[in-house]
């Protein structure tokens, strides 16, 4: 297992000109990213919507490479668009989940059979051309320029140690700094579409 926040230090580097969906590495990618224009940071919407929302990001941009860093809670609420991006092969989405067996922002509750999902073999059997699965750090960052490389649909499952937060929702230290709008109209004008 490693942490979040390291592995995102070591992705950014090989960022490029990628649009990020931080997902839930969110409160770590917004204190590292160098170009917040082209990041969209969600916050906590409803669990297993950061897949849906990327996917279609990529499917209405193809001209941008779309990176989105998920979590397995995500994954699990919704398995159903692992099919679908399968199914589009939208070859510029690279989705990366972040495996730290809980629910890690409503309390560290357990996710189900946390200690026994295979999430590579989900996505292979949804139909991902490219998989690939990561327990330590130094080999997940080895792999970055072959996984972003080479065109996508690609999944990434990685273990990661929980952060997990127990602070009420209302006492949390907001990390998104932009509203929604600001979000959207700053990658609006970075990638040169109308408003």
């Amino acid at each position: 297992m490693f942490h979040t926040e390291d592995f995102l230090k070591a992705f950014l580097p090989h960022r490029g000109d990628a649009i990020v969906v931080p997902g839930r590495g969110g409160k770590h990618w917004v204190k590292i990213s160098d170009k917040p224009d082209l990041d969209l940071p969600m916050g906590d919407p409803a669990m297993g919507g950061h897949a849906a929302f990327a996917f279609g990001l990529a499917m209405a941009q193809p001209k941008h490479r779309v990176v989105l860093f998920d979590s397995e809670g995500d994954v699990q609420m919704g398995l159903g668009i692992l099919l679908t991006i399968a199914e589009q092969k939208p070859l510029n989405f690279y989705h990366f989940m972040l495996d730290n067996e809980c629910y890690a922002t409503t309390g560290g509750q357990p996710v189900p059979n946390a200690k026994n999902v295979n999430y590579e073999m989900l996505a292979k059997g949804a139909g991902y051309p490219r998989t690939y699965s990561f327990t330590e750090l130094d080999a997940a960052v080895a792999a970055l320029p072959e996984i972003l490389g080479k065109p996508g649909p690609v999944f990434v499952a990685m273990k990661v140690h929980a952060d997990v937060e127990n602070k009420p929702i209302g006492e949390r230290v907001r990390w998104r700094k932009r509203s929604w709008a600001q979000v959207i109209g700053d990658l609006q004008r970075k990638i040169g579409i109308a408003a």
